[in-house]
Protein backbone atom coordinates (compact mmCIF):
# COMPACT_ATOMS: atom_id res chain seq x y z
CA UNK A 1 0.00 0.00 0.00
CA UNK A 2 2.87 2.38 0.69
CA UNK A 3 4.02 2.72 -2.93
CA UNK A 4 0.43 3.34 -4.09
CA UNK A 5 0.00 6.05 -1.44
CA UNK A 6 3.29 7.66 -2.40
CA UNK A 7 2.22 7.51 -6.05
CA UNK A 8 -1.06 9.30 -5.21
CA UNK A 9 0.73 12.01 -3.21
CA UNK A 10 3.13 12.50 -6.12
CA UNK A 11 0.23 12.92 -8.54
CA UNK A 12 -1.44 15.45 -6.23
CA UNK A 13 1.82 17.44 -6.09
CA UNK A 14 2.15 17.34 -9.89
CA UNK A 15 -1.45 18.52 -10.25
CA UNK A 16 -0.87 21.38 -7.82
CA UNK A 17 2.30 22.41 -9.67
CA UNK A 18 0.46 22.36 -13.03
CA UNK A 19 -2.39 24.43 -11.65
CA UNK A 20 0.06 26.91 -10.14
CA UNK A 21 1.87 27.27 -13.47
CA UNK A 22 -1.42 27.91 -15.26
CA UNK A 23 -2.34 30.64 -12.79
CA UNK A 24 0.92 32.58 -13.11
CA UNK A 25 -0.59 34.78 -15.80
CA UNK A 26 -2.14 37.85 -14.22
CA UNK A 27 -5.36 38.74 -16.05
CA UNK A 28 -5.98 41.80 -13.88
CA UNK A 29 -2.90 43.75 -15.00
CA UNK A 30 -2.80 45.29 -18.44
CA UNK A 31 -0.24 48.08 -18.55
CA UNK A 32 -0.17 49.35 -22.13
CA UNK A 33 2.76 51.67 -21.44
CA UNK A 34 4.54 54.02 -23.83
CA UNK A 35 6.74 53.18 -26.81
CA UNK A 36 10.01 51.56 -25.77
CA UNK A 37 13.21 52.52 -27.60
CA UNK A 38 15.81 49.79 -27.54
CA UNK A 39 17.27 46.89 -29.50
CA UNK A 40 16.67 43.14 -29.69
CA UNK A 41 19.13 40.57 -28.36
CA UNK A 42 22.18 39.81 -30.53
CA UNK A 43 21.40 37.04 -33.02
CA UNK A 44 17.69 37.84 -33.20
CA UNK A 45 16.40 36.59 -36.58
CA UNK A 46 14.35 38.82 -38.89
CA UNK A 47 12.36 37.37 -41.77
CA UNK A 48 9.29 37.40 -43.99
CA UNK A 49 6.95 34.63 -45.02
CA UNK A 50 4.71 33.09 -47.67
CA UNK A 51 2.94 29.82 -48.43
CA UNK A 52 2.93 27.53 -51.46
CA UNK A 53 -0.68 27.81 -52.66
CA UNK A 54 -0.84 31.54 -52.02
CA UNK A 55 2.23 32.43 -54.06
CA UNK A 56 3.59 29.67 -56.32
CA UNK A 57 0.99 29.46 -59.08
CA UNK A 58 1.85 26.72 -61.60
CA UNK A 59 -1.07 24.77 -60.15
CA UNK A 60 -1.00 22.04 -62.80
CA UNK A 61 2.55 22.29 -64.14
CA UNK A 62 5.52 19.92 -64.07
CA UNK A 63 3.68 16.94 -62.61
CA UNK A 64 2.05 18.64 -59.62
CA UNK A 65 -1.09 16.90 -58.34
CA UNK A 66 -4.35 18.60 -57.37
CA UNK A 67 -4.72 20.04 -53.89
CA UNK A 68 -7.98 20.61 -52.04
CA UNK A 69 -7.49 24.35 -52.67
CA UNK A 70 -7.16 23.82 -56.43
CA UNK A 71 -10.53 22.05 -56.42
CA UNK A 72 -12.23 24.35 -53.88
CA UNK A 73 -11.23 27.60 -55.60
CA UNK A 74 -12.53 26.31 -58.94
CA UNK A 75 -16.03 25.92 -57.52
CA UNK A 76 -18.21 28.93 -58.29
CA UNK A 77 -19.13 31.07 -55.32
CA UNK A 78 -16.45 29.78 -52.94
CA UNK A 79 -13.93 32.60 -53.48
CA UNK A 80 -14.59 36.31 -53.79
CA UNK A 81 -15.10 37.16 -57.49
CA UNK A 82 -14.43 33.46 -58.24
CA UNK A 83 -10.68 34.07 -58.22
CA UNK A 84 -8.17 31.22 -57.89
CA UNK A 85 -4.54 30.69 -56.98
CA UNK A 86 -3.85 29.07 -60.37
CA UNK A 87 -1.15 31.61 -61.19
CA UNK A 88 -1.13 33.88 -58.12
CA UNK A 89 2.34 35.51 -57.84
CA UNK A 90 3.95 33.00 -60.26
CA UNK A 91 6.53 32.40 -57.52
CA UNK A 92 7.32 29.01 -59.08
CA UNK A 93 9.04 30.86 -61.92
CA UNK A 94 10.52 33.75 -59.91
CA UNK A 95 12.82 32.18 -57.34
CA UNK A 96 15.82 34.39 -58.09
CA UNK A 97 13.72 37.54 -58.36
CA UNK A 98 12.03 36.95 -55.01
CA UNK A 99 15.23 36.00 -53.20
CA UNK A 100 16.71 39.28 -54.45
CA UNK A 101 13.79 41.10 -52.76
CA UNK A 102 14.63 39.31 -49.51
CA UNK A 103 18.26 40.28 -49.90
CA UNK A 104 17.21 43.89 -50.41
CA UNK A 105 15.31 43.68 -47.11
CA UNK A 106 18.43 42.23 -45.43
CA UNK A 107 16.40 39.29 -44.10
CA UNK A 108 18.00 36.62 -41.92
CA UNK A 109 15.34 34.00 -42.71
CA UNK A 110 12.54 33.23 -45.14
CA UNK A 111 9.58 31.14 -44.15
CA UNK A 112 7.85 29.22 -46.95
CA UNK A 113 5.83 26.04 -47.29
CA UNK A 114 6.27 22.96 -49.43
CA UNK A 115 3.30 21.86 -51.52
CA UNK A 116 2.59 18.24 -50.62
CA UNK A 117 0.94 17.46 -54.00
CA UNK A 118 3.86 19.08 -55.86
CA UNK A 119 6.16 16.46 -54.33
CA UNK A 120 3.70 13.55 -54.09
CA UNK A 121 0.83 14.14 -56.58
CA UNK A 122 -1.62 11.72 -54.93
CA UNK A 123 -0.35 12.32 -51.40
CA UNK A 124 0.66 8.65 -51.18
CA UNK A 125 4.44 8.27 -51.36
CA UNK A 126 4.34 4.73 -52.74
CA UNK A 127 2.31 5.92 -55.77
CA UNK A 128 4.78 8.39 -57.26
CA UNK A 129 7.36 11.03 -56.31
CA UNK A 130 7.55 14.06 -58.58
CA UNK A 131 11.23 14.81 -59.19
CA UNK A 132 10.49 18.20 -60.77
CA UNK A 133 8.84 19.27 -57.54
CA UNK A 134 11.93 18.25 -55.59
CA UNK A 135 14.11 20.19 -58.07
CA UNK A 136 12.04 23.34 -57.54
CA UNK A 137 12.46 23.31 -53.74
CA UNK A 138 16.14 22.34 -54.11
CA UNK A 139 16.65 25.45 -56.21
CA UNK A 140 14.78 27.68 -53.75
CA UNK A 141 16.64 26.36 -50.70
CA UNK A 142 20.04 26.56 -52.42
CA UNK A 143 19.43 30.09 -53.63
CA UNK A 144 18.39 31.21 -50.15
CA UNK A 145 21.52 29.73 -48.59
CA UNK A 146 23.76 31.25 -51.29
CA UNK A 147 22.38 34.61 -50.15
CA UNK A 148 22.86 33.81 -46.45
CA UNK A 149 19.11 33.54 -45.81
CA UNK A 150 18.01 30.70 -43.51
CA UNK A 151 15.06 28.63 -44.82
CA UNK A 152 12.28 27.96 -42.30
CA UNK A 153 10.10 25.34 -43.95
CA UNK A 154 6.45 24.56 -43.29
CA UNK A 155 5.35 21.08 -44.30
CA UNK A 156 1.61 21.76 -44.33
CA UNK A 157 0.07 25.13 -45.12
CA UNK A 158 -3.41 23.86 -45.96
CA UNK A 159 -2.92 22.31 -49.44
CA UNK A 160 -3.81 18.67 -48.80
CA UNK A 161 -3.60 16.43 -51.89
CA UNK A 162 -7.12 16.15 -53.31
CA UNK A 163 -6.83 12.37 -53.71
CA UNK A 164 -6.52 11.98 -49.92
CA UNK A 165 -9.64 14.08 -49.42
CA UNK A 166 -11.65 12.09 -51.96
CA UNK A 167 -10.48 8.61 -50.90
CA UNK A 168 -10.33 9.03 -47.13
CA UNK A 169 -12.12 12.23 -46.12
CA UNK A 170 -8.90 14.15 -45.45
CA UNK A 171 -8.19 15.09 -41.84
CA UNK A 172 -11.36 13.35 -40.68
CA UNK A 173 -9.50 10.08 -41.21
CA UNK A 174 -6.74 8.70 -38.96
CA UNK A 175 -4.91 7.36 -42.03
CA UNK A 176 -3.69 10.93 -42.72
CA UNK A 177 -1.23 10.51 -39.83
CA UNK A 178 0.84 7.90 -41.69
CA UNK A 179 0.54 9.53 -45.11
CA UNK A 180 1.69 12.86 -43.66
CA UNK A 181 4.58 11.15 -41.88
CA UNK A 182 5.70 9.52 -45.16
CA UNK A 183 5.62 12.92 -46.87
CA UNK A 184 7.52 14.61 -44.03
CA UNK A 185 10.12 11.81 -44.06
CA UNK A 186 10.67 12.42 -47.77
CA UNK A 187 11.24 16.13 -47.08
CA UNK A 188 13.74 15.35 -44.31
CA UNK A 189 15.54 12.97 -46.66
CA UNK A 190 15.71 15.37 -49.61
CA UNK A 191 16.15 18.75 -47.90
CA UNK A 192 17.15 18.10 -44.29
CA UNK A 193 20.88 18.41 -44.98
CA UNK A 194 20.22 22.13 -45.62
CA UNK A 195 16.97 22.90 -43.75
CA UNK A 196 17.38 23.14 -39.97
CA UNK A 197 14.01 24.63 -39.01
CA UNK A 198 10.88 22.61 -39.77
CA UNK A 199 7.26 23.54 -39.01
CA UNK A 200 4.82 20.65 -39.24
CA UNK A 201 1.53 22.59 -39.52
CA UNK A 202 0.61 26.20 -40.04
CA UNK A 203 -2.40 27.38 -38.04
CA UNK A 204 -4.19 24.03 -37.60
CA UNK A 205 -7.07 26.00 -36.00
CA UNK A 206 -8.04 27.28 -39.46
CA UNK A 207 -7.63 23.85 -41.05
CA UNK A 208 -10.00 22.34 -38.50
CA UNK A 209 -12.57 25.10 -37.96
CA UNK A 210 -12.76 26.73 -41.39
CA UNK A 211 -12.19 23.53 -43.34
CA UNK A 212 -14.45 21.13 -41.42
CA UNK A 213 -16.81 23.27 -39.29
CA UNK A 214 -17.81 26.44 -41.16
CA UNK A 215 -16.81 25.28 -44.65
CA UNK A 216 -15.33 28.69 -45.54
CA UNK A 217 -12.04 27.05 -46.52
CA UNK A 218 -11.14 23.90 -48.41
CA UNK A 219 -12.40 21.21 -48.36
CA UNK A 220 -15.55 23.19 -47.50
CA UNK A 221 -17.24 20.73 -45.13
CA UNK A 222 -19.79 21.85 -42.53
CA UNK A 223 -19.63 19.19 -39.82
CA UNK A 224 -20.85 21.35 -36.97
CA UNK A 225 -19.80 20.39 -33.49
CA UNK A 226 -17.71 17.36 -34.51
CA UNK A 227 -15.70 17.92 -37.70
CA UNK A 228 -13.25 20.46 -36.31
CA UNK A 229 -12.51 18.41 -33.19
CA UNK A 230 -11.89 15.23 -35.15
CA UNK A 231 -9.64 16.99 -37.70
CA UNK A 232 -7.63 18.66 -34.92
CA UNK A 233 -7.24 15.33 -33.11
CA UNK A 234 -5.65 13.73 -36.16
CA UNK A 235 -3.49 16.79 -36.88
CA UNK A 236 -2.05 16.70 -33.35
CA UNK A 237 -1.26 12.99 -33.72
CA UNK A 238 0.31 13.62 -37.13
CA UNK A 239 2.47 16.41 -35.71
CA UNK A 240 3.68 14.18 -32.87
CA UNK A 241 4.50 11.30 -35.21
CA UNK A 242 6.56 13.54 -37.50
CA UNK A 243 8.45 14.99 -34.52
CA UNK A 244 9.31 11.47 -33.32
CA UNK A 245 10.35 10.43 -36.84
CA UNK A 246 12.76 13.34 -37.03
CA UNK A 247 13.95 12.74 -33.47
CA UNK A 248 14.76 9.07 -33.98
CA UNK A 249 15.89 9.01 -37.63
CA UNK A 250 17.29 12.41 -38.59
CA UNK A 251 18.15 14.64 -35.65
CA UNK A 252 21.57 13.15 -34.85
CA UNK A 253 22.94 13.69 -38.37
CA UNK A 254 20.95 16.77 -39.47
CA UNK A 255 20.85 18.61 -36.12
CA UNK A 256 17.65 20.49 -36.95
CA UNK A 257 14.58 21.54 -34.98
CA UNK A 258 10.91 20.63 -35.47
CA UNK A 259 8.09 22.84 -34.24
CA UNK A 260 4.55 23.85 -35.08
CA UNK A 261 3.05 27.24 -35.93
CA UNK A 262 -0.10 28.04 -33.93
CA UNK A 263 -2.21 31.11 -34.52
CA UNK A 264 -3.81 32.90 -31.64
CA UNK A 265 -5.78 36.10 -31.36
CA UNK A 266 -5.58 37.52 -27.86
CA UNK A 267 -8.75 37.55 -25.74
CA UNK A 268 -8.94 40.35 -23.18
CA UNK A 269 -11.65 40.37 -20.49
CA UNK A 270 -14.16 43.18 -21.04
CA UNK A 271 -13.92 43.87 -17.31
CA UNK A 272 -10.62 42.75 -15.72
CA UNK A 273 -12.23 42.96 -12.28
CA UNK A 274 -15.06 40.58 -13.28
CA UNK A 275 -14.18 36.90 -12.67
CA UNK A 276 -16.70 35.63 -15.25
CA UNK A 277 -15.14 37.84 -17.94
CA UNK A 278 -11.67 36.63 -16.95
CA UNK A 279 -12.80 33.00 -17.18
CA UNK A 280 -14.45 33.67 -20.56
CA UNK A 281 -11.27 35.33 -21.89
CA UNK A 282 -9.11 32.42 -20.76
CA UNK A 283 -11.61 30.03 -22.38
CA UNK A 284 -11.29 31.98 -25.64
CA UNK A 285 -7.50 31.61 -25.64
CA UNK A 286 -7.62 27.95 -24.53
CA UNK A 287 -10.14 27.03 -27.26
CA UNK A 288 -7.90 28.79 -29.80
CA UNK A 289 -4.20 28.41 -29.00
CA UNK A 290 -4.49 25.97 -26.08
CA UNK A 291 -6.48 23.46 -28.13
CA UNK A 292 -3.18 22.51 -29.85
CA UNK A 293 -0.49 23.87 -27.52
CA UNK A 294 -1.71 22.16 -24.34
CA UNK A 295 -1.56 18.59 -25.74
CA UNK A 296 1.86 19.30 -27.29
CA UNK A 297 3.33 20.76 -24.09
CA UNK A 298 1.29 18.96 -21.41
CA UNK A 299 -0.09 15.84 -23.12
CA UNK A 300 -3.84 16.50 -23.19
CA UNK A 301 -6.50 19.04 -24.14
CA UNK A 302 -7.13 22.03 -21.86
CA UNK A 303 -9.32 21.03 -18.93
CA UNK A 304 -11.79 23.79 -19.76
CA UNK A 305 -12.34 22.33 -23.26
CA UNK A 306 -12.93 18.86 -21.83
CA UNK A 307 -15.34 20.25 -19.22
CA UNK A 308 -17.42 22.50 -21.50
CA UNK A 309 -17.64 20.19 -24.54
CA UNK A 310 -18.22 17.16 -22.31
CA UNK A 311 -21.02 18.85 -20.37
CA UNK A 312 -22.73 20.11 -23.51
CA UNK A 313 -22.44 16.68 -25.14
CA UNK A 314 -24.24 15.13 -22.13
CA UNK A 315 -26.94 17.79 -22.28
CA UNK A 316 -27.45 16.92 -25.95
CA UNK A 317 -28.03 13.29 -25.02
CA UNK A 318 -24.77 11.98 -26.47
CA UNK A 319 -23.09 8.99 -24.86
CA UNK A 320 -19.58 10.43 -25.18
CA UNK A 321 -18.04 13.86 -25.55
CA UNK A 322 -17.79 15.36 -29.02
CA UNK A 323 -14.16 16.13 -28.11
CA UNK A 324 -12.11 12.99 -28.79
CA UNK A 325 -9.81 11.59 -26.11
CA UNK A 326 -6.16 10.56 -26.06
CA UNK A 327 -5.14 7.26 -24.51
CA UNK A 328 -2.49 7.34 -21.75
CA UNK A 329 0.08 6.10 -24.26
CA UNK A 330 -0.88 8.81 -26.77
CA UNK A 331 -0.64 11.51 -24.11
CA UNK A 332 2.94 10.59 -23.23
CA UNK A 333 3.79 10.22 -26.95
CA UNK A 334 2.43 13.70 -27.82
CA UNK A 335 3.76 15.56 -24.78
CA UNK A 336 6.99 17.46 -25.43
CA UNK A 337 6.95 17.17 -29.23
CA UNK A 338 8.02 20.76 -29.83
CA UNK A 339 11.58 22.06 -30.22
CA UNK A 340 10.25 25.58 -30.77
CA UNK A 341 6.79 27.12 -30.92
CA UNK A 342 5.77 29.21 -33.90
CA UNK A 343 3.25 31.93 -33.05
CA UNK A 344 1.06 33.61 -35.64
CA UNK A 345 -0.73 36.66 -34.29
CA UNK A 346 -2.69 39.48 -35.89
CA UNK A 347 -5.35 40.93 -33.62
CA UNK A 348 -7.26 40.99 -30.31
CA UNK A 349 -10.86 40.75 -29.09
CA UNK A 350 -12.60 41.80 -25.92
CA UNK A 351 -14.34 38.78 -24.39
CA UNK A 352 -17.34 38.45 -22.09
CA UNK A 353 -19.45 35.57 -20.79
CA UNK A 354 -22.43 34.48 -22.93
CA UNK A 355 -24.40 31.27 -22.43
CA UNK A 356 -25.58 29.31 -25.46
CA UNK A 357 -28.30 26.63 -25.37
CA UNK A 358 -27.14 23.03 -25.67
CA UNK A 359 -29.54 21.70 -28.30
CA UNK A 360 -28.11 19.07 -30.62
CA UNK A 361 -28.91 21.14 -33.71
CA UNK A 362 -27.16 24.22 -32.30
CA UNK A 363 -23.90 22.55 -31.27
CA UNK A 364 -20.75 24.04 -32.76
CA UNK A 365 -17.20 24.90 -31.82
CA UNK A 366 -18.29 28.53 -31.35
CA UNK A 367 -21.27 27.86 -29.08
CA UNK A 368 -19.26 25.35 -27.03
CA UNK A 369 -17.17 28.24 -25.68
CA UNK A 370 -20.05 30.20 -24.07
CA UNK A 371 -18.60 33.63 -24.79
CA UNK A 372 -19.07 36.72 -26.94
CA UNK A 373 -16.36 38.54 -28.89
CA UNK A 374 -16.37 42.35 -28.97
CA UNK A 375 -14.21 45.02 -30.57
CA UNK A 376 -13.50 48.61 -29.62
CA UNK A 377 -14.78 50.88 -32.43
CA UNK A 378 -11.70 53.07 -31.91
CA UNK A 379 -9.34 50.26 -32.97
CA UNK A 380 -7.89 50.86 -36.47
CA UNK A 381 -9.10 48.37 -39.12
CA UNK A 382 -7.47 49.14 -42.47
CA UNK A 383 -8.06 45.82 -44.22
CA UNK A 384 -9.59 42.45 -43.37
CA UNK A 385 -12.88 42.75 -41.49
CA UNK A 386 -11.48 40.58 -38.66
CA UNK A 387 -8.13 42.38 -38.33
CA UNK A 388 -8.06 45.30 -35.88
CA UNK A 389 -4.76 46.82 -34.80
CA UNK A 390 -4.40 46.20 -31.05
CA UNK A 391 -0.64 46.03 -30.40
CA UNK A 392 -0.77 45.52 -26.62
CA UNK A 393 -2.60 42.20 -27.14
CA UNK A 394 0.56 40.79 -28.71
CA UNK A 395 2.62 41.30 -25.55
CA UNK A 396 -0.19 39.79 -23.48
CA UNK A 397 -0.34 36.69 -25.68
CA UNK A 398 3.43 36.16 -25.59
CA UNK A 399 3.46 36.43 -21.80
CA UNK A 400 0.55 33.97 -21.60
CA UNK A 401 2.56 31.46 -23.67
CA UNK A 402 5.53 31.96 -21.35
CA UNK A 403 3.54 31.17 -18.20
CA UNK A 404 1.38 28.38 -19.61
CA UNK A 405 3.99 26.34 -21.47
CA UNK A 406 7.22 26.81 -19.52
CA UNK A 407 8.68 29.71 -21.53
CA UNK A 408 9.41 27.76 -24.74
CA UNK A 409 11.64 29.02 -27.54
CA UNK A 410 9.32 31.12 -29.74
CA UNK A 411 9.57 32.19 -33.36
CA UNK A 412 6.89 34.64 -34.45
CA UNK A 413 5.87 32.99 -37.71
CA UNK A 414 3.14 35.38 -38.89
CA UNK A 415 2.39 39.00 -38.04
CA UNK A 416 1.17 41.71 -40.37
CA UNK A 417 -1.79 43.68 -41.65
CA UNK A 418 -3.82 43.83 -44.86
CA UNK A 419 -5.39 46.58 -46.85
CA UNK A 420 -8.64 46.40 -48.73
CA UNK A 421 -8.90 49.14 -51.32
CA UNK A 422 -9.69 49.55 -55.00
CA UNK A 423 -6.95 52.07 -55.64
CA UNK A 424 -3.29 51.16 -55.81
CA UNK A 425 -1.46 52.52 -52.79
CA UNK A 426 2.24 51.91 -52.19
CA UNK A 427 2.42 54.49 -49.40
CA UNK A 428 1.12 52.10 -46.73
CA UNK A 429 1.56 54.34 -43.70
CA UNK A 430 -0.92 52.25 -41.68
CA UNK A 431 1.24 49.13 -42.22
CA UNK A 432 4.32 51.02 -41.04
CA UNK A 433 2.40 51.99 -37.91
CA UNK A 434 1.20 48.40 -37.39
CA UNK A 435 4.69 46.90 -37.71
CA UNK A 436 6.24 49.59 -35.54
CA UNK A 437 3.73 49.06 -32.72
CA UNK A 438 3.50 45.26 -32.85
CA UNK A 439 7.26 44.72 -33.10
CA UNK A 440 7.70 47.11 -30.16
CA UNK A 441 5.26 45.08 -28.05
CA UNK A 442 7.29 41.98 -28.91
CA UNK A 443 10.41 43.81 -27.70
CA UNK A 444 8.62 44.62 -24.42
CA UNK A 445 7.69 40.92 -24.09
CA UNK A 446 11.35 39.96 -24.48
CA UNK A 447 12.12 42.46 -21.70
CA UNK A 448 9.47 40.61 -19.66
CA UNK A 449 11.53 37.45 -20.10
CA UNK A 450 9.64 35.81 -23.00
CA UNK A 451 12.02 33.66 -25.06
CA UNK A 452 11.36 35.07 -28.57
CA UNK A 453 14.16 34.25 -31.01
CA UNK A 454 12.84 35.53 -34.33
CA UNK A 455 10.13 37.49 -36.14
CA UNK A 456 8.48 36.85 -39.51
CA UNK A 457 6.66 39.70 -41.25
CA UNK A 458 3.52 38.46 -43.00
CA UNK A 459 3.94 38.64 -45.82
CA UNK A 460 6.74 39.20 -48.32
CA UNK A 461 4.32 39.60 -51.26
CA UNK A 462 0.68 40.36 -51.87
CA UNK A 463 -0.85 36.97 -52.62
CA UNK A 464 -4.00 34.88 -52.90
CA UNK A 465 -5.89 35.34 -49.61
CA UNK A 466 -7.95 32.15 -49.50
CA UNK A 467 -11.72 32.81 -49.61
CA UNK A 468 -11.01 36.56 -50.04
CA UNK A 469 -9.15 35.97 -53.31
CA UNK A 470 -6.99 38.95 -54.25
CA UNK A 471 -9.23 41.51 -52.56
CA UNK A 472 -6.91 41.83 -49.55
CA UNK A 473 -3.19 42.58 -49.63
CA UNK A 474 -0.77 41.67 -46.83
CA UNK A 475 2.47 42.14 -48.75
CA UNK A 476 5.47 44.32 -48.13
CA UNK A 477 5.73 44.20 -51.92
CA UNK A 478 2.78 45.06 -54.14
CA UNK A 479 2.06 42.49 -56.88
CA UNK A 480 0.26 43.59 -60.05
CA UNK A 481 -1.95 40.53 -60.56
CA UNK A 482 -3.48 41.90 -63.77
CA UNK A 483 -0.11 41.82 -65.49
CA UNK A 484 0.77 38.29 -66.62
CA UNK A 485 4.38 38.83 -65.51
CA UNK A 486 3.18 39.64 -61.95
CA UNK A 487 5.71 42.45 -61.35
CA UNK A 488 6.57 43.37 -57.73
CA UNK A 489 6.77 46.95 -56.43
CA UNK A 490 8.08 47.95 -52.98
CA UNK A 491 5.62 49.60 -50.62
CA UNK A 492 6.79 52.19 -48.09
CA UNK A 493 6.77 49.49 -45.41
CA UNK A 494 9.70 47.78 -47.20
CA UNK A 495 11.99 50.68 -46.37
CA UNK A 496 10.72 50.95 -42.80
CA UNK A 497 11.01 47.22 -42.02
CA UNK A 498 14.46 47.16 -43.61
CA UNK A 499 15.56 49.85 -41.15
CA UNK A 500 14.24 47.86 -38.18
CA UNK A 501 16.13 44.79 -39.43
CA UNK A 502 19.38 46.72 -39.99
CA UNK A 503 19.19 48.41 -36.57
CA UNK A 504 17.91 45.26 -34.80
CA UNK A 505 15.16 47.34 -33.22
CA UNK A 506 14.43 50.98 -32.45
CA UNK A 507 17.57 52.98 -31.57
CA UNK A 508 15.93 56.32 -30.65
CA UNK A 509 12.85 58.39 -31.37
CA UNK A 510 14.48 60.81 -33.79
CA UNK A 511 15.95 58.05 -35.96
CA UNK A 512 12.71 56.02 -36.07
CA UNK A 513 10.68 59.09 -37.09
CA UNK A 514 13.26 59.79 -39.79
CA UNK A 515 12.85 56.23 -41.15
CA UNK A 516 9.14 56.78 -41.53
CA UNK A 517 9.51 60.11 -43.30
CA UNK A 518 12.04 58.72 -45.78
CA UNK A 519 9.94 55.62 -46.46
CA UNK A 520 6.90 57.72 -47.38
CA UNK A 521 9.01 60.03 -49.57
CA UNK A 522 10.44 57.06 -51.48
CA UNK A 523 7.05 55.45 -52.08
CA UNK A 524 5.53 58.61 -53.59
CA UNK A 525 7.71 58.36 -56.69
CA UNK A 526 7.14 54.57 -56.88
CA UNK A 527 3.40 55.22 -56.70
CA UNK A 528 3.57 57.52 -59.73
CA UNK A 529 5.55 54.96 -61.76
CA UNK A 530 3.13 52.16 -60.90
CA UNK A 531 0.09 54.31 -61.63
CA UNK A 532 1.51 55.21 -65.05
CA UNK A 533 2.22 51.54 -65.78
CA UNK A 534 -1.30 50.54 -64.74
CA UNK A 535 -2.83 53.25 -66.90
CA UNK A 536 -0.89 52.00 -69.93
CA UNK A 537 -2.01 48.43 -69.19
CA UNK A 538 -5.63 49.47 -68.67
CA UNK A 539 -5.63 51.60 -71.82
CA UNK A 540 -4.37 48.60 -73.83
CA UNK A 541 -7.18 46.44 -72.45
CA UNK A 542 -9.72 49.11 -73.29
CA UNK A 543 -8.49 49.41 -76.87
CA UNK A 544 -8.78 45.65 -77.27
CA UNK A 545 -12.35 45.74 -75.98
CA UNK A 546 -13.27 48.70 -78.19
CA UNK A 547 -12.13 46.74 -81.25
CA UNK A 548 -14.41 43.91 -80.20
CA UNK A 549 -17.83 45.57 -79.67
CA UNK A 550 -19.45 42.17 -79.07
CA UNK A 551 -17.41 41.70 -75.88
CA UNK A 552 -19.78 41.69 -72.96
CA UNK A 553 -19.81 44.38 -70.34
CA UNK A 554 -19.25 41.69 -67.71
CA UNK A 555 -15.98 40.59 -69.32
CA UNK A 556 -14.81 44.18 -69.25
CA UNK A 557 -15.65 44.65 -65.61
CA UNK A 558 -13.89 41.45 -64.54
CA UNK A 559 -10.77 42.08 -66.61
CA UNK A 560 -10.22 45.71 -65.65
CA UNK A 561 -9.76 46.46 -62.00
CA UNK A 562 -9.87 50.18 -61.28
CA UNK A 563 -6.50 50.93 -59.72
CA UNK A 564 -6.48 54.72 -59.65
CA UNK A 565 -8.83 57.68 -60.03
CA UNK A 566 -7.02 58.52 -63.25
CA UNK A 567 -7.63 55.03 -64.65
CA UNK A 568 -11.28 55.29 -63.64
CA UNK A 569 -11.61 58.36 -65.86
CA UNK A 570 -10.11 56.42 -68.78
CA UNK A 571 -12.51 53.55 -68.15
CA UNK A 572 -15.59 55.79 -68.05
CA UNK A 573 -14.49 57.50 -71.26
CA UNK A 574 -14.08 54.11 -72.93
CA UNK A 575 -17.53 52.92 -71.87
CA UNK A 576 -19.01 56.11 -73.32
CA UNK A 577 -17.03 55.53 -76.55
CA UNK A 578 -18.30 51.95 -76.77
CA UNK A 579 -21.84 53.24 -76.34
CA UNK A 580 -21.39 55.66 -79.26
CA UNK A 581 -19.84 52.94 -81.45
CA UNK A 582 -22.77 50.59 -80.80
CA UNK A 583 -25.28 53.33 -81.61
CA UNK A 584 -23.55 53.86 -84.99
CA UNK A 585 -23.79 50.15 -85.71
Amino acid sequence: MLPRCAFSVCHVLVLVLCLSAAEDFDWTKNNHGSFYYGTFPAGFSWGAGSSAYQTEGAWDKDGKGLSIWDVFSHKKGKIQQNETGDSSCEGYYKVKDDVSLMKELKLNHYRFSISWPRLIPTGIKSDHINEKGIQYYDELIDHLLENKITPIVTLYHWDLPQVLQEKYGGWQNISMVNYFNDYANLCFEKFGNRVKYWITFNNPWSVAVEGYETGEHAPGLKMRGTGAYRAAHHIIKAHAKVWHTYDTQWRAKQKGLVGISLSGDWGEPVDISNQKDIEAAERYVQFYLGWFATPIFHGDYPQVMKDFIGRKSVQQGLGTSRLPTFSPQEKSYIKGTCDFLGIGHFTTRYITQKNYPSGRSSSSYFTDRDLAELVDPRWPDPGSEWLYSVPWGFRRLLNFVKTQYGNPMIYVTENGVSEKMLCTELCDDWRIQYYKDYINEMLKAIKDGVNVKGYTAWSLLDKFEWDEGFSERFGLYYVDFRNKNKPRYPKASVQFYKRIVSSNGFPNQREVENWRRKAVETCSSSNQLLAAEEQRSTAANILRLIHDPLTSHMEMVTEIVVPTVCTLSILLSAIFLMFLLRRRN
